[in-house]
């Protein structure tokens, strides 16, 4: 098994990961939404892989086992992320028959060490109740707020 960075060769394999995350993450999509989902995927990732976002995989034989996603955003200088750069964690995901072998561990790891490198004041993520122990063990903490998310759906 290989870990590395994705490259535009994998884009295929992370749009069909990217998918199985989120089927698994929101139950069953539709045939429109999962059609919505295979046309913009590759062009998001030709767009942004390796610039804005940095995805990891482990890779055995040319087959995509495991990925996580580094989005990387530049924000206006603030107290809480005075360098303006920070990184949010996306489709941190391990094929069903691959899990509890150190892969999602391994590419976070990974994550972090660039996360590091590229000088990011903090990274994020949303953890599932399946993925908290391994973010608590690589030192991830709950985070709290005075703000109430929100959003505005168009």
């Amino acid at each position: 098994m290989t870990a590395r960075h994705a490259s535009l060769n994998d884009i295929p394999a992370l749009t069909e990961l990217r998918i199985a995350y989120l089927t698994e993450d929101n139950g069953e999509l539709s045939h429109e939404m999962e059609e919505k989902l295979r046309r913009q995927l590759p062009d998001y990732f030709r767009s942004h892989l390796g610039k804005d976002l940095r995805v990891f995989v482990a890779d055995e034989n040319g087959e995509l086992l495991s990925c996580c996603f580094l989005l990387v955003t530049e924000k206006p200088a603030g107290p809480r992320f005075p360098d303006g750069l920070t990184g949010t964690v996306l489709n941190v995901y391990t094929r069903p028959a691959c899990r509890r072998h150190g892969l999602a561990g391994q590419l976070m790891k990974m994550l972090l060490d660039e996360a590091r490198e590229l000088r990011l004041d903090y990274v994020e993520l949303k953890a599932t109740k399946d993925g908290l122990k391994l973010y608590k063990s690589l030192g991830f903490e709950e985070a709290f707020s005075k703000y109430t998310d929100m959003k505005y759906v168009l």
